[in-house]
C-alpha cells in the first residue's frame, strides 16, 4: 500500500501516465464486452470472428517500430498524448462499422494505435522512475486493468439495460479524447530521456535470457487476450448466462488483475520477480481448470478472477526488465518485447476462435491453461535484468 500511496497516488506525473494506460484497458474492454454483439450483428462463427479479429494483432505487430521511430523523432510526450487522442478515434469504427468490410481496417488501426501508445507511454514510467527515484510500472499497468474492469462492467450493464452499442462507443470515445487533452500538461512535464531521440530503431530475433522473457511474455498475454476477447463469449455460449452477468467473467479477471498490479510494485522485491511469474502461471492455470471443469456462473467468475490475479504482474515484470536489456536501447527494448506480447495479447483470441470452431471453446481454454503451466515452468530460472 506504501507504494500505491506514495509513489503514484501522490504523484502527479504518476497519475498522468497512469490515465493512458487506463485509456487503453477502457477502450479495449468496451469493445470486448461487446464482441458477442458484432458477431451476432454479422453472423459470424467463432472461426470467421477470429480471423476478423487477426486484423487488430497485425496492427499491433506492423506498428510497434513505428511507435519506436516516433518516440526517437518527436520524443515521449508527444506520442503518448498522439496515441490516445488516436486510439479514442479509432476505437470508434469497428462497432460502428455499417458494414463487415470495415471491420477489419478499422480493428487494424485500434491495434496499430494502442502498441504505439503502449510503447511511448511505458517508457514514460520508466523515466519517472529513473528521475524520481520511485517504482510505479506496476501500479500504471494496474491502471490499464481498472480501465479494463470498469468498462466491461458499465458496458455489460447498459447493454442489458438495451443500451446501442454504438452511441455507447461513441460517448466512450469522448470521455478518452477529453481525458488525453487534460493530461496533456501534466505529460509534457514528466523529464523525457534525451538520450532515446536520434536513435535508430531496429528489429532483431532475441536470444538467450531475453528469447526466454520474451515467450513467457507471449504465454502471458495469449491467457490475457484470450481472456479479454472471449470470456464474455464464453459467460454467453458456454455458461448460459443472463445479459447481465455477460460481462461479469471479464470483470471478476480485471478486478483481480487491477489489484495484483496496483498492489506489485510493492509485493513484487520483497517475493521476487521470478518467483512472482512462475507462481502467476500456476495460479492461472487452476483458475482455467476451474472455468473448464465447473461452467457455471459463480464457479467462471471464480476461475476467470484467478487468471487475473495469476497474469497480473507478468507485463510489468518483463517490460521493466525489457528496458534494462545490455546493449539495447531503450525504445528498442520495449518495441521488440511489445512485438511479441502484444502480437500474443492480439493473435491469441484469434488462435482460439479457430480452435473453437474446429473443436469448442472449452478446448481452446484447455490449451491457454497448457501455456499458463508452460510460462510458469520457464519462469523459474529465467534470468531478468
Amino acid at each position: 500500500m506504501k507504494h500505491l500511496t506514495q509513489d503514484f497516488l501522490r504523484n502527479k506525473q504518476s497519475r498522468a501516465i497512469g490515465a493512458a494506460f487506463f485509456s487503453i484497458g477502457f477502450l479495449f474492454g468496451t469493445w470486448a464486452t461487446f464482441i458477442p454483439y458484432v458477431k451476432e450483428r454479422f453472423g459470424l462463427n467463432d472461426a470467421d470472428l477470429g480471423l476478423i479479429l487477426l486484423s487488430m494483432p497485425i496492427g499491433t505487430v506492423t506498428a510497434n517500430l513505428v511507435g519506436s521511430w516516433l518516440v526517437s523523432k518527436v520524443g515521449m510526450k508527444t506520442t503518448t498524448i498522439g496515441g490516445v487522442l488516436a486510439m479514442a478515434l479509432a476505437f470508434l469504427i469497428p462497432i460502428n462499422a455499417p458494414v463487415i468490410w470495415l471491420l477489419p481496417p478499422g480493428l487494424y488501426l485500434c491495434g496499430a494505435t494502442i502498441s504505439i501508445t503502449n510503447i511511448a507511454q511505458n517508457m514514460g514510467v520508466t523515466s519517472i522512475e529513473e528521475d524520481q527515484k520511485i517504482n510505479i510500472m506496476s501500479t500504471c499497468h494496474g491502471m490499464f486493468s481498472v480501465g479494463l474492469m470498469l468498462s466491461s462492467l458499465l458496458a455489460s450493464l447498459a447493454r442489458g439495460m438495451g443500451a446501442v452499442p454504438g452511441y455507447y462507443m461513441i460517448g466512450v470515445s469522448t470521455l478518452v479524447f477529453i481525458l488525453g487533452i487534460y493530461i496533456r500538461p501534466t505529460v509534457f512535464s514528466i523529464k523525457d530521456d534525451e538520450g532515446q531521440k536520434g536513435v535508430k530503431s531496429r528489429f532483431f530475433l532475441p536470444k538467450g535470457s531475453f528469447l526466454i522473457m520474451i515467450l513467457i511474455g507471449v504465454f502471458g498475454n495469449i491467457a490475457e487476450g484470450t481472456m479479454a476477447d472471449w470470456t464474455s463469449v464464453y459467460m454467453r455460449d458456454i455458461v448460459k448466462s443472463s445479459p447481465y452477468f455477460v460481462g461479469w467473467g471479464l470483470a471478476g479477471y480485471s478486478l483481480m488483475m487491477s489489484l495484483g498490479r496496483l498492489f506489485g510494485d510493492g509485493l513484487i522485491p520483497k517475493i521476487g520477480a521470478n518467483k512472482v511469474l512462475v507462481y502467476g502461471g500456476l495460479l492461472s492455470a487452476i483458475g482455467l481448470g476451474i472455468a473448464i471443469l465447473f461452467p457455471y456462473v459463480a464457479t467462471s467468475i471464480l476461475g476467470f478472477a484467478m487468471v487475473g490475479a495469476g497474469v497480473s504482474c507478468a507485463a510489468p515484470i518483463l517490460y521493466a526488465s525489457a528496458s534494462r536489456v545490455p546493449g539495447v536501447s531503450k525504445s528498442n527494448g520495449l518495441a521488440i518485447m511489445n512485438t511479441f506480447a502484444m502480437g500474443g495479447f492480439m493473435a491469441g483470441p484469434v488462435l482460439i476462435g479457430f480452435i473453437s470452431e474446429a473443436s469448442s471453446l472449452t478446448v481452446a481454454f484447455g490449451l491457454v491453461l497448457l501455456l499458463a503451466l508452460s510460462w510458469a515452468f520457464l519462469s523459474k530460472n529465467v534470468r531478468l535484468f
